[in-house]
């Protein structure tokens, strides 16, 4: 709507008032600023001093400031300087404004450094004992302006949930395929097995494929997470006899029974190593290649997207995480 002197943009339910009744705009902040020097220090030098500016540069900002009110603010005299009426109101009023102004910038400031707002987190569970929490853990400390919510999901359907804006970032172990998202390597880990501390080869400090391929095998149900499924079972293709693998009725059994038996080991990443249960213990396979776990983001990213990578890539770095 347009009228006589003012303008007004409606945003939500309120009216935005563009040019002030009376064709006045608002003052400019830094002259205004300037003005509460001068109103606490009641003398153009020490105001200019204080300030950082010339005298008449001061002299200057006020004759505007007070132009545009179409008011005096001071009296001035060659002894002494006062606030006129209008001057003590303003200087009363201004700074609680120039403290909404200075919140309302920096609100901005956050939210294009993506350091504000809501983030949503998918993590497959194989992540959820180590990684998954020190980002978390990371982007709270590093963030206190984001809301964040971590949830565990199966690991297929994270990467289509980040394409679609369900979750704003994902936690997977193993390169997962999908269209729509970047992946990150955020962490590579060492192979090796779970196995209970009495079983024969937990006395190694690294066991050979071949002898660990001699005993029960544990992997979790190939829908839980294809790639590494895969990936794990492909490191004893070439092994004779084939060995004996077994996917347990319970894919996340955190009592891990059926390795206490002393007989069945569980090939894992080495995040086992420090989230092993009591009586159980984690040995690495001679080479055997590299798990990964990797950060998903959507192809087109925002701040927010941008925060959450940078976070992540410093974690990765101090936690040793990659490879220098």
């Amino acid at each position: 709507m347009c009228g006589r002197g003012k303008d007004r943009v409606a945003i939500g339910s309120e009216p935005i008032v563009i040019n002030r009744p009376g064709g006045h705009v608002a003052p400019d902040t830094v002259s205004l600023r300037y003005f509460l020097v001068l109103a606490q220090e009641l003398n153009f030098t020490r105001a200019a001093a204080r300030i950082g500016i010339a005298q008449p540069a001061l002299s200057a900002r006020i004759r505007r400031l007070e132009a545009e009110l179409g008011t005096s603010l001071l009296v001035r005299n060659t002894r002494s300087v006062e606030l006129t009426t209008t001057g003590a109101a303003l200087a009363e009023s201004a700074p609680p404004a120039l403290a909404a102004l200075d919140r309302a910038w920096d609100t901005a400031r956050n939210a294009a450094a993506g350091e504000l707002g809501t983030l949503r987190i998918g993590y497959s569970l194989s992540t959820g004992a180590e990684t998954a929490p020190a980002l978390v853990d990371r982007l709270i400390r590093s963030t206190p302006g984001l809301e964040i919510s971590a949830v565990p999901m199966a690991t297929p359907e994270i990467s289509p949930a980040v394409a679609d804006g369900r979750i704003d970032a994902g936690i997977t172990r193993g390169a997962q395929p999908g269209r729509g998202v970047r992946r990150y390597l955020l962490r590579r880990q060492r192979v090796g097995v779970q196995l209970a501390q009495h079983h024969p080869l937990a006395e190694h400090p690294e066991i050979e494929i071949a002898d660990a391929a001699a005993y029960p095998l544990r992997l979790p149900h190939r829908t839980a997470n294809p790639v590494i499924h895969d990936q794990l079972s492909a490191l004893f293709r070439d092994t004779r006899p084939y060995p004996r693998f077994h996917t347990p009725a319970v894919s996340f059994d955190m009592s891990q029974r059926d390795l206490r038996d002393g007989l069945t080991l569980a090939p894992a990443g080495e995040a086992a190593a420090t989230t092993t249960t009591a009586g159980l213990t984690w040995r690495p396979l001679r080479g055997a290649p590299g798990l990964t776990i990797h950060l998903v983001l959507p192809r087109e990213q925002s701040p927010l997207h941008r925060r959450i990578r940078a976070v992540a890539k410093t974690l990765a770095h101090e936690q040793h995480w990659l490879p220098d």
